[in-house]
């Protein structure tokens, strides 16, 4: 591992160097506490008030990903409690810059980078995250048309935005900055005007997880008005089309921001394989329920939320004149429970869809998770005609494809079913995956056929 020590050189050079340093110093960063240095013969630039990290998160960072943990920053400018949430440069363990990051000092998540150069100040900073802003919502553009008005306009690090996410449900746009570096009122002006200005919507509404504003330490409220067209009535609810059926969003109530947009092509797809008598496991606000019955002339939903599946009905309701003469009908209960009970009593379904929330919270909870899949991919298998179809799902990021492919096979055996794929998905379009990023690419849509 190189050392700090400087090759032999006048007391003059040192002096010189050192007031080098301090002229570079970046704005708005911590206070310098000397300069990092580089070996005899390395003519990496210095990079005063610097985090410096680990050769593992180097190399991650140079691979693409945007991510370092705390447990691999080697060196603090200051202490880690003293440095404030913002922009810091990055540099390897030899001093070399990396970029630009947002420091965190709250997640275990310490640095996201945003630049590979240095930002050098807060200005400079919220004039590069309009501008990706607008490439991101340009970039959805096509996506939008008489049948889909609602999307995912800005995905966090798939958007080189970390930290913002950002939906789309007709007039209303749901925003989350889930990063303290964010939590500011220069940064929620920056991204409401320039939502205001490149989607034209009626109202703009900051909306946080009550987890994440804990684990980050976010002084935001849990839901704030950033922009309402009409301010003494701002808008907090609608009817949004997702594939040509209307759906209702209530910002006040509901899961993350609300439907799950990166489900909307696989609805579709859905509906292409449907056949026969279904079930949707898990089915929320019904989003795959509504979807098969255009197809299929009875579908059951269950969920154990009776307020998501009061909101499933109020969306039945809405579609009826386009699902032809289909029966719906919505079960509360516990998806196990049921599936248990249904699957041991012989109960047989032509499609059966499995939407379960996420499993794995983290690394440590995926052997759980995959039990939880094991289990309920073997009793939708068991329940399935000859023939039949199962749409499976995954939403868990800590489950790889292939660790899902694997327990789908052995829930396959467990259930002595011969079974035959027919499709592998993943998010819709509006989700982008970047392939330096592997949690991005986290939804699993798997669609299946039993013998």
């Amino acid at each position: 591992m190189p050392t700090d020590a400087k090759p032999s050189s006048s007391r003059k050079k040192q002096a010189r160097r050192k007031d080098r340093a301090a002229e570079s110093k970046t704005p708005g960063t911590p206070r310098e506490q000397g300069s990092a240095s580089a070996p005899a013969g390395d003519s990496a630039p210095q990079v005063p008030a610097a985090i410096r990290i680990s050769r593992r998160a180097a190399d991650r960072l140079r691979a693409g990903h945007v991510w370092v943990y705390r447990s691999d920053v080697e060196e603090w400018p200051a202490e880690p409690a003293t440095i404030p949430a913002g922009l810091i440069p990055v540099t390897d363990r030899r001093g070399a810059l990396l970029g630009t990051a947002l420091y965190s000092p709250a997640s275990e998540i310490a640095l996201r980078l945003v630049a590979p150069d240095v930002v050098p100040d807060q200005a400079a900073w919220l004039d590069l995250l309009r501008t990706r802003l607008r490439a991101a919502i340009a970039r959805r553009a096509a996506l939008l048309d008489g049948d889909n008005d609602a999307c995912r306009l800005v995905f966090s690090e798939a958007d080189e935005l970390p930290g913002i996410t950002a939906d789309q449900y007709a007039g209303l746009v749901i925003v989350q900055l889930r990063h303290k570096a964010l939590d500011n009122d220069a940064t929620r002006t920056a991204v409401a005007e320039t939502m205001r200005e490149a989607v034209e919507p009626q109202t703009i509404l900051e909306r946080e997880d009550p987890r994440i504003r804990e684990l980050e330490q976010l002084s935001a409220p849990a839901s704030a008005t950033l922009y309402a067209r009409d301010a003494d009535h701002p808008v907090t609810s609608t009817v949004f089309r997702l594939n040509g059926l209307s759906f209702h969003f209530d910002a006040t109530s509901g899961q993350k921001t609300g439907a799950f947009l990166d489900q909307r092509e696989n609805y579709a797809a859905a509906a292409r394989y449907a056949q026969g008598e279904t079930l949707d496991v898990c089915t929320y606000q019904g989003g795959f329920a509504l979807h098969l019955a255009r197809v299929c002339p009875r579908v059951t939903g269950i969920d154990v939320s009776r307020a998501a599946l009061e909101v499933a009905e109020q969306n039945l309701i809405a579609n009826r004149g386009a699902l032809r003469a289909a029966e719906v009908d919505w079960v509360e209960a516990d998806a196990f429970a049921l599936l248990r009970d249904w699957s041991d009593a012989g109960a047989v379904y032509d499609t059966i869809v499995l939407d379960p929330p996420a499993f794995a919270k983290s690394k440590r909870a995926v052997e759980g998770a995959l039990r939880g899949y094991r289990e309920l991919n073997l009793r939708a298998m068991k329940m399935l005609r000859p023939g039949g179809r199962l749409v499976t799902c995954s939403c868990s990021h800590h489950v790889a494809l292939g660790e899902f492919m694997e327990t789908l096979r052995a829930a396959a055996g467990d259930a002595h079913r011969r079974v035959r794929l027919l499709e592998i998905r993943g998010a819709s379009p509006d989700h982008p995956v970047v392939l330096n990023i592997p949690e991005t690419e986290y939804l699993k849509c798997v669609i299946l056929e039993a013998e």
